[in-house]
């Protein structure tokens, strides 16, 4: 697991249950402990890893970390869906970026912000914003593909 995210929440299985139930995530393991779980390891894919423990403070929402997965463009529609479906978190896009990927926004119930962002097919990307990451390249000599 060589990256991962803790997450400190109010409630472990209300937001164990939006990421399991409305986002897809599995869950690979849970710590027991007096009252309920102190930890459970969620995964969506290989190293698309989240730690959730009940927080030792009351949760401040809003705290400006937003943590991104990969995902498949084809998926991100499903995805909104069942996270809609499921409820008790907030679902934005998925919508297209200038920078052509397609990325879909959640937020859990405790205020933490988790984005899905796939690649555009190429004959949905901007052709500009293309060619101009081919010139900067070019211009740092680290582009092997004429625009």
């Amino acid at each position: 697991m060589p990256m991962f995210v803790t997450l400190s929440v109010a409630d472990i299985g209300r937001t164990t249950s939006w990421y399991v139930d409305g986002l897809g995530f599995i869950e690979l393991f849970s710590i027991p402990g007096p009252g309920g779980p102190v930890l459970v390891h969620l995964r969506r894919w290989q190293f698309q890893d989240l730690l959730v423990r009940p927080a030792r403070e009351p949760i401040t929402r809003g705290n400006g970390l937003t943590q991104s997965f990969a995902a498949v463009y084809d998926e991100l529609d499903v995805l909104a869906a069942r996270a809609r479906s499921h409820g008790g978190g907030r679902v934005d896009g998925p919508s297209d970026t200038p920078w052509n990927t397609r990325d879909l926004t959640t937020v859990d119930p405790d205020g933490n912000v988790v984005v899905f962002t796939a690649a555009r097919p190429p004959d949905q990307q901007d052709s500009a914003f293309t060619e101009q990451m081919h010139r900067w390249n070019a211009e740092q000599g680290l582009d092997t593909e004429s625009p």
